[in-house]
C-alpha cells in the first residue's frame, strides 16, 4: 500500500527503540525525510545509522529527553516543521504495592507520560495548521482504557492524555492537523525487558525473561496467546500518519491481542 507520504518530514519521539523505532521504520520505508530523537545517545546514532542504509533515506538522530523542557528544545530546535509527529516513551517501572506510591512518583509519571507529548504537540499543531496538513499519534497504553494496579505509574496520566488529544482532536481537525493514540497492551521490547525487574518484584517472581513472561501470559489472559512484537502495532501507526486516514479524528486505538473487553 502507497502511503502518499514519499518527501514528507517525519519527526519520532522515542524512534531509538521498541514501538517507535518500528514505526521509524514504516514511516522510512514510505520515504519519508526521519527524525527520531531519544535519550540514549549511542543507541540512538546506531538506529539513524541502521534504518538509513536499510531504506536509503536521510534520518536526524536528536538526542533528547523530550520529558524536560531542554530536550524538547532541543526537538523544536533541530526539527521545527514536521509533517508528522510519533511520540512515545518509555513505559513507566510497575509500581507494586499501590500504598507505596509516592507524590514524588506522581510527579514523575505525569512530567514524562503527560506533560511532555502535550508540550510537543502544543508547539507543532500551530505549525502543521498553517500548512494545513498534519498528522499526530501517540503511542500510549491500554491500560489508560484498562486499569491495572501494578500500572499506576502508566495508566493514569495517560487516560488524561487521551481526553486531552480527544479535545483538541476536534478543534484542529478542520485545518487538516488529525490526532489519534494507540493503546498498545503487553509487547516483547525493549523496554519491557527493563522492565523485568521491578514487574518480578511487585509480583514475587525470579527476575528472568521467561519467568516473566510466562506470567504476562498465565495472568492477562491475551486471547491471541502471545506478547506481541513492536511491529505488530507500526503498520497501524504509519497508517495514521498518512492521509490515508483523513476521516480519522481523535480515536484511541487498542492494539492488545484482544485482552481488553470493551465493546468501545
Amino acid at each position: 500500500m502507497d502511503l502518499q507520504i514519499k518527501g514528507k518530514k517525519a519527526l519520532m519521539a522515542g524512534g531509538s527503540a521498541g514501538m517507535g523505532r518500528a514505526t521509524a521504520e514504516r514511516l522510512a520505508e514510505a520515504g519519508v525525510e526521519l527524525y527520531i530523537s531519544a535519550r540514549r545517545e549511542a543507541r540512538l546514532k546506531q538506529a539513524a545509522q541502521e534504518i538509513s542504509e536499510r531504506y536509503h533515506i536521510a534520518v536526524t538522530p536528536i538526542v533528547a529527553d523530550s520529558s524536560t523542557e531542554s530536550g524538547r528544545e532541543a526537538l523544536f530546535a533541530a526539527c521545527p516543521d514536521p509533517d508528522i509527529l510519533g511520540i512515545t516513551i518509555k513505559p513507566p517501572a510497575p509500581n507494586g504495592d499501590f500504598l507505596k506510591v509516592t507524590p514524588e512518583m506522581w510527579r514523575d509519571s505525569i512530567e514524562t507520560t503527560l506533560l511532555g507529548p502535550i508540550e510537543i504537540m502544543r508547539h507543532y499543531i500551530p505549525v502543521m495548521k498553517d500548512k494545513g496538513w498534519g498528522r499526530i499519534v501517540n503511542i500510549a497504553t491500554f491500560s489508560a482504557k484498562n486499569p491495572m494496579i501494578w500500572r499506576l505509574m502508566s495508566g493514569p496520566a495517560r487516560s488524561a492524555l487521551i481526553n486531552y488529544t480527544a479535545s483538541v482532536s476536534r478543534e484542529v481537525a478542520r485545518f487538516g492537523v488529525n490526532i489519534n493514540n494507540l493503546l498498545p497492551g503487553m509487547f516483547q521490547t525493549e523496554g519491557m525487558s527493563e522492565s523485568l525487574e521491578p514487574y518480578a518484584d511487585a509480583f514475587g517472581l525470579e527476575p528472568n525473561e521467561e519467568v516473566v513472561f510466562t506470567h504476562f501470559l498465565e495472568n492477562n489472559k491475551i486471547p491471541a496467546g502471545f506478547l506481541a512484537e513492536a511491529d505488530d502495532l507500526a503498520p497501524m501507526a504509519a497508517l495514521l500518519c498518512s492521509p490515508l486516514s483523513r476521516f480519522i479524528v481523535g480515536q484511541n486505538i487498542v492494539i492488545d491481542g484482544g485482552q481488553h473487553h470493551s465493546l468501545f
